[in-house]
């Protein structure tokens, strides 16, 4: 199984190309759309990556289909152009992957 990133940035989406996931960049609803579609029809994905800017192109899609689908897991994740609480995200995310409060 592989992962695939939609991002809104360039800077997320080279930082995810050099630990290996492959990516592509959206800017429209459209865009977004149609990358979702295109990742979905991949069999080979198991784990579909979105930035929260990128989700919020098309938010009530990508729910539904969180609700619908078994695969691929659908996960949003932080960007650093998406506000001044980033840090304390990124934060929350690890602590809550690890269970230990850092």
């Amino acid at each position: 199984m592989k992962s695939f990133l939609i991002s809104d940035n360039k800077d997320t989406w080279v930082g995810m190309k050099l630990a290996g996931v492959d990516g592509v960049i959206v800017h429209t609803r459209d865009e977004t759309l149609a990358a979702i579609k295109a990742a979905l029809q991949n069999k080979d994905i198991g784990i579909l990556i979105i930035t929260e800017v990128a989700m919020e192109n098309a938010k009530a899609e990508v729910m539904r289909m969180k609700l619908e689908r078994k695969s691929p897991l659908i996960v949003e994740i932080p960007d650093r152009h998406a506000g001044p609480d980033f840090q304390v995200k990124i934060t929350n995310y690890i602590e809550e992957s690890i269970g230990i409060k850092l």
